[in-house]
């Protein structure tokens, strides 16, 4: 995942910060120089100018630079309360301590640019990469239903005798399949932009959950799922405050990514109940899961796991994530001690006190 840039302080501030630093470490050396002598104040001046270096701009840390070298002069520099320098040797340090602080200032700054660029390479060949990955993903997901549909169209419309009633069927079907299929990458991209787009703004409303639940599961049955999926609801769940659509996009896109990846001898559970005013919504299985250093990665966008051969565009599980929070609620993916996945959906205040039994 690329890096983001440190939040960076606004000018103003970075002047008052490096004007402060340098006056407090003078003030606090001034009490100690009887202890520490002149020449060891400078190099503790130098190393303040360079930690200004690190963080700050150039025009605020050459102003560090110029400052501490007054200063030191001024008050530590004999004779004292004065800009005079009596000794040649004393004259030369000072030159010297200010060049070398305009240096050092001015070659940190070169550096932090030199790491901020390189980044900037970095995170550009990165998104070049996803971005091409996503594009070769997207292209052979639409494609692949595009082919089928065309494919079908064409025999039906070929008006081949030889096809029987059974046959038309099948191809009604495929094409109903690829569309389906289609139908669900478009709505997908929509998502994922609506999310991007940071308008996306749920219309809560009371829903009934056990609806909902049963007409998602409905929706991913009529695919014929090698996978059994089965729904266990607490008997006193209570109408619940959400978006309906969202919510049915959150189940739909969990069902079909457990449908895909969790293999055709697995079985699949809806599990919700309700705690105090929390709505949680469990989707398990006991297929072969995520990898313990993939699970902190799966909700990205575009990514998929690392050893799977199955098809796809990585934008499920960010809608899910996407979604879910826009109402209010979290999810987390979890491993159950049998094996497989288990993606838990918590909505706080979303439960009615109204009880539907």
């Amino acid at each position: 995942m690329p890096r983001t840039a440190p939040h960076k302080i606004e000018l103003k501030k970075q002047y008052l910060f490096s004007i402060l630093s340098v006056l407090a470490v003078s003030v606090i050396c001034y009490g100690l120089t009887p202890y520490l002598g002149y020449r060891v104040v400078a190099l503790i001046l130098l190393v303040t100018v360079s930690l200004i270096a690190i963080s700050f701009d150039i025009w605020p840390v050459l102003l560090s630079a110029a400052l501490s070298a007054f200063i030191w002069d001024f008050f530590f520099i004999p004779p004292h309360f004065t800009i005079h320098v009596n000794s040649t040797e004393d004259a030369i340090l000072l030159i010297m301590y200010f060049i070398i602080a305009l240096v050092n200032a001015v070659l940190t700054y070169k550096i932090r640019q030199v790491e901020k660029l390189a980044r900037l390479r970095e995170e550009k060949a990165k998104a070049i990469k996803l971005y091409n990955t996503f594009l070769n993903s997207l292209s052979h997901e639409l494609k692949t239903p595009i082919a089928a549909i065309i494919g079908a169209t064409d025999n039906l419309q070929a008006g081949n005798e030889s096809l029987s009633e059974e046959n038309k069927e099948q191809l009604v079907e495929e094409i109903a399949k690829a569309s389906f299929r289609l139908n669900q990458q478009v709505e997908n991209l929509l998502n994922m932009s609506r999310i991007e787009s940071g308008f996306l703004k749920p219309r809560q409303d009371w829903c009934d959950i056990s609806e909902t639940i049963h007409e998602v599961v409905r929706r991913i049955e009529e695919n014929n799922p090698a996978q059994p999926v089965s729904i266990q609801l607490h008997p006193d769940l209570p109408l619940c405050r959400l978006d309906k659509v969202m919510l049915e996009t959150v189940l739909y896109n969990l069902l079909i990514n457990a449908v895909r990846y969790s293999g055709p001898r697995s079985a699949i559970a809806v599990i919700a109940a309700c705690y105090a005013d929390t709505l949680e919504l469990t989707i398990e299985d006991n297929g072969p899961g995520f990898p313990t250093e993939e699970i902190n990665y799966v909700f990205r966008k575009f990514y998929r796991g690392t050893d799977n051969t199955t098809s796809g565009t990585g934008l499920g599980l960010s809608i899910v994530k996407g979604f879910t929070e826009a109402m209010g609620g979290t999810v987390e993916l979890s491993s159950p001690t049998g094996g497989g996945a288990r993606f838990t959906l918590r909505f706080p205040g979303a439960a009615s006190p109204v009880k539907l039994h």
